[in-house]
């Protein structure tokens, strides 16, 4: 399900089982994150796949990339594994308004 901006932020402030997913690069991630998510490159191909499918089915995740396309796509393979609430943030990070942190 894609999300705009304050109602994929509003979702979240309000979710108790989240998890936020960033699917760029480790090279993208260095312009900053989204505080408290984990990073899966979705250019993993099947080591994507692979990391996704040891994650808990029962949380709800939100997940973002850089511009909501690679997102999206990672939201469309999450259900075919069986993820059922997977929220994608339109416009990405670049349009992305609340709190940055950045990697160690």
């Amino acid at each position: 399900m894609n999300l705009s901006q304050k109602d994929w932020s509003a979702q979240l402030e309000q979710d108790n089982n989240s998890f936020i997913l960033d699917v760029r690069t480790e090279d993208e991630c260095s312009d900053g994150i989204i505080s408290g998510s984990i990073n899966i490159d979705i250019y993993e191909g099947q080591g994507f796949i692979y990391k996704v499918e040891e994650l808990d089915r029962s949380k709800n995740y939100y997940v973002y990339c850089k511009s909501g396309g690679r997102s999206g796509q990672a939201c469309a393979v999450m259900n075919q594994l069986g993820f059922e609430n997977t929220y994608n943030l339109e416009g990405g990070f670049t349009q992305w308004q609340g709190e940055v942190a950045f990697p160690e």
